[in-house]
């Protein structure tokens, strides 16, 4: 049986399912498949694939990271779920990891993460030498303030267009494995866990029906 030490990392929140296995401070697997929707039936099993090929099993973890958003409503949901359902009978512990902090790993000096949240917005967050210096935000591209910072992120090049900032190149590590060594560091320095939660900027494109609700006959 393999010694306990394995990290296990996820990811939905855009038009993937994206896993990756680390082990000894490095990926062991990696796999991100593209997929606009169906990620709820496919995660599990793409998680128990990288774990067979392993040659572990779920009792060899020693923490999982999964990937919070911001991103799409529904796919954040089902990893932020699957965590959540994984950690507690596991008994180990789960770290939440922004976009915006995969999109900066390994980044060096300042950078300002943006992600495109479209309708004319972005997603935002400051941060230096992979440390954040802002809080996440949402930008109005119209109303965007001119900036020398460089830009990264699949949104750079919207905010540089609107404001004359620099795009500059975003991490080389995929999404999924850098939330894996994210989540090791973290571990490593003894960082508390805290419950994996969605990191939503803006309310849902899609809103409830406003037809009124069914009257109830005694």
């Amino acid at each position: 049986m393999p010694a306990k030490g394995y990290i296990l990392g996820f990811d939905t929140s855009a038009a993937h399912c994206a896993a990756a296995l680390l082990s000894g401070g490095r990926v062991i697997s990696s796999r991100v498949e593209t997929m606009a929707k169906g990620q709820a039936e496919r995660l599990m099993p793409l998680l128990e694939e990288l774990l067979a090929e392993a040659g572990i099993g779920w009792r060899d973890l020693s923490a999982i990271g999964v990937g919070i958003g911001p991103g799409n409503f529904t796919g954040i949901r089902i990893s932020v779920a699957t965590a959540r359902g994984l950690a507690l009978p596991l008994g180990v512990p789960a770290f939440g990891v922004s976009r915006f902090e995969t999109s900066v790993f390994g980044v060096n000096g300042a950078a300002c993460v943006a992600l495109d949240a479209r309708h004319g917005k972005i997603y935002a967050q400051d941060f230096a030498d992979g440390r954040p210096t802002s809080d996440p935000h949402l930008i109005e591209l119209a109303e965007a303030p001119p900036t020398g910072d460089s830009l990264i992120g699949d949104g750079a090049a919207l905010l540089a267009e609107a404001t004359g900032g620099t795009v500059a190149k975003a991490s080389a590590a995929p999404i999924a494995e850098a939330i894996v060594q994210i989540t090791a560091t973290r571990l490593a320095t003894g960082a508390t866990p805290q419950r994996p939660a969605p990191l939503y900027l803006r309310a849902a494109d899609a809103a409830p029906p406003s037809d009124p609700p069914p009257v109830i006959l005694d």
